[in-house]
């Protein structure tokens, strides 16, 4: 939340109207407002209290009258008519979305009465909405019970001060800023409900069936539970049977227990492969050996034969036809005699010749050795062939023999690893008895679910009779169950809200300790002289702890470092509130010393909140202080004050920064 603009128009001393401009910026939060002593600083405080929060206000000047009385005299005297307006415009962040709203409250007096208006304006546009429901709405920005704690004067800070008044100015703002009053009101609103409830006779019996069936669905709930519980013990159990099931299973498997598992099926397995390299070496015996496989071992041999056959069959042929080229050739040169001329006879002549001799030298040259019958020469040349299927087949049946060989050697191996029964008989039967375990807690939880099972349809038909024993009773008669039920439940939610309460009430106060402790160490220029803080839960009384452990007795503070102590306790319980709100303070330095209220504007005001309105007099702020602040300090106003006309008016600038008369 951010303040941006203050209007007062006709309101107390104010007379027309004044505007302060209050939007700061990153590193400039503060707003320096200075003014003597009755110039009107008070009633800036109270007016925008006013405007936020009308009648509810807690304005300075009102004191104990009706809130009609309190706007007809905080209209201006010289006001003519009797109208008097409060605008407060500040920025938001609602859902995630800046928003700008414009708080116009007005009134007018008539004679006795007083007619007040409230409009309310956001992004420039008037919501009658939010306007008439602004007293809630308002609740959400800045809660009125957390307002105190961000809008304050020298008169809190004063009370604060004094140790015999802190305890119920701490618990007040303890109890409304973090929330526990919230839990004090519903529990008296559950007191309230309870009281309001009554029981008639006439529908007891009616009850107490009910009753019966609801202490039924207790006790079926409870069982549940308690199966529950039995079940997520059980299941944990299980986990840790088969977690030490696995360690032995792999402390066996280490110790060649799964070898020693598998004996049986790798005995089968190798029985299983002899027999099959046995079947394959009878093959390769008794099929193969036995044909004409061997042959393939005379290859060269038998192709020398092929050669010598295919030579000698060529001699035989070329000696048959040598007669018969003779014959032709004679024939062949009669017929050229008479057609070609000699010398081309002659060639001829002397070509078939040649011919013929290179014939006759085969026939010479091949010596008839084998005599290889012509019917038999198919049935040599076919061997080729056969032999390679043969040989295919041969290689086939090898390398599976090859394969069957090294499994059954991987076998061997295994089998040979396989340990005795006795070197791993302790194993074995930890592993088997562990597995037992697991069978016995997994058939166990098995058994409780089932149970549990059986509890969820009993609750479920308990839930069914229970239906019909509401609709049993008549309709005229079922508040009054409805009350029964609303004072048991009350009491078990207000026991739940003073366990919540306390715990909430210790959670907060250990916060806020840290941070009072912290604020006020921070503003201390005697940083050693308290070294620890508490508050009492109970009475919210504030103790001190010295450097020696003892009990700071309050008296030994100044005044001034009691009003520091103040100071911390506001800060610290801002801080544990966690609302970035801004803080209006009003002459907060009356009672330091120079030093104190140095260490003030150095760690105190420029880190207070983002925005800081400080209300000051001449003497609290002075020359030297302001220059301090000053790289801190976003606008300056004077407020001005005319004795005779009794009425202030708001001009920028501060004393000793022009703009306004030194008027101390």
């Amino acid at each position: 939340m951010l303040l941006l603009n203050v209007t007062l128009e006709n309101f107390g001393a104010y007379q027309g109207k004044q505007s302060l401009e209050l939007a700061t910026r990153p590193g400039r939060p503060i707003v320096l407002i200075g003014g003597l002593n009755g110039c009107g600083k008070t009633t800036l405080l109270d007016a925008i209290q006013l405007a936020l929060y009308g009648a509810r206000a807690r304005t300075s000047g009102r004191g104990n009258r009706p809130y009609d009385d309190y706007l007809r005299d905080s209209v201006n005297r010289q006001a003519s008519p009797k109208h008097a307006k409060v605008v407060v415009e500040f920025s938001s962040t609602v859902e995630g979305r800046e928003r700008r709203y414009k708080v116009v409250r007005s009134w007018e007096v008539k004679g006795k009465s007083v007619r007040e208006f409230l409009n309310v304006l956001i992004d420039g546009e008037l919501d009658l909405v939010v306007s008439e429901q602004w007293a809630d709405y308002v609740e959400d920005l800045l809660p009125l019970e957390a307002s105190s704690l961000f809008f304050f004067d020298g008169e809190k800070i004063e009370s604060l001060a004094n140790p015999d008044r802190a305890a119920s100015a701490i618990a007040s703002a303890v109890q409304s800023l973090l929330g526990l009053n919230s839990v004090e009101r519903l529990r008296n609103d559950l007191l309230a409900v309870q009281r309001r409830q009554k029981i008639s006779k006439e529908d007891q019996e009616a009850l107490d069936k009910i009753q019966k069936i609801e202490g039924q669905l207790r006790q079926v709930d409870q069982f549940a539970e308690d199966i529950n519980q039995r079940v997520a013990s059980k299941t944990a159990a299980l986990t840790a049977a088969e977690r030490q099931f696995a360690t032995i299973d792999d402390t066996f498997a280490k110790e060649g227990g799964d070898l020693y598992s598998r004996r049986a099926a790798l005995e089968a397995e190798r029985s299983q492969i002899v027999s099959q390299l046995k079947s394959i070496n009878e093959v390769l015996t008794n099929a193969l050996a036995a044909g004409p496989l061997p042959l393939a071992l005379l290859t060269p041999q038998l192709s020398t034969i092929r050669d010598m056959v295919e030579k000698e069959r060529q001699a035989a042929e070329t000696a048959q036809v040598i007669d018969v080229l003779t014959e032709r050739d004679a024939k062949l040169l009669a017929l050229l005699k008479d057609l070609v001329s000699a010398q081309s006879l002659t060639a001829a002549e002397k070509h078939l010749g040649v011919d013929r001799d290179q014939r006759a030298s085969i026939v010479t040259e091949t010596r008839r050795v084998l005599n290889f019958p012509d019917e038999s020469l198919s049935q040599l040349l076919s061997i080729d062939e056969t032999l390679q299927q043969e040989s295919a087949r041969a290689h086939e049946l090898i390398e599976q023999a090859q394969l069957h060989q090294e499994r059954l050697n991987v076998l061997e191996r295994q089998l040979a690893g396989v340990p005795d029964r006795d070197a791993i008989a302790a194993l074995l039967e930890a592993r088997d008895a562990q597995r037992d375990e697991v069978t016995r807690v997994k058939t166990e939880l098995g058994k409780l679910k089932e149970e549990l099972d059986v509890t969820r349809r009993r609750r479920e038909q308990l839930m069914l009779e229970r239906e019909r024993a509401y609709k049993g009773r008549a309709a005229n008669l079922a508040q009054v169950e409805d009350a029964e039920r609303v004072v048991a439940y009350a009491n078990k939610v207000r026991a739940t809200m003073d366990k919540f309460g306390a715990v909430l009430l210790q959670r907060h106060i250990n916060k806020l300790e840290v941070a009072v402790l912290q604020s006020f160490q921070h503003l201390m220029r005697k940083t050693a002289l308290v070294s620890d803080l508490r508050i009492d839960t109970e009475k919210f009384t504030l103790t001190m702890i010295g450097p020696d452990d003892q009990e700071l007795d309050p008296s030994r503070l100044s005044a001034g470092e009691r009003q520091l102590l103040a100071v911390s306790l506001l800060w610290g319980l801002a801080k544990v509130a966690g609302n970035r709100l801004p803080s209006v303070i009003d002459t907060p330095l009356g009672r330091l010393d120079s030093r104190h209220r140095e260490h003030l504007v150095d760690r105190y005001f420029p880190h207070a909140s983002h925005q800081v309105l400080l209300l000051s007099t001449d003497e609290e702020i002075d020359e030297y202080l302001l220059s301090k602040l000053k790289p801190s300090i976003a606008h300056t106003y004077t407020l001005v004050h005319d004795d005779k006309t009794f009425t202030t008016s708001i001009e920028p600038g501060y004393w000793w920064t022009g703009g306004t008369a030194h008027v101390a």
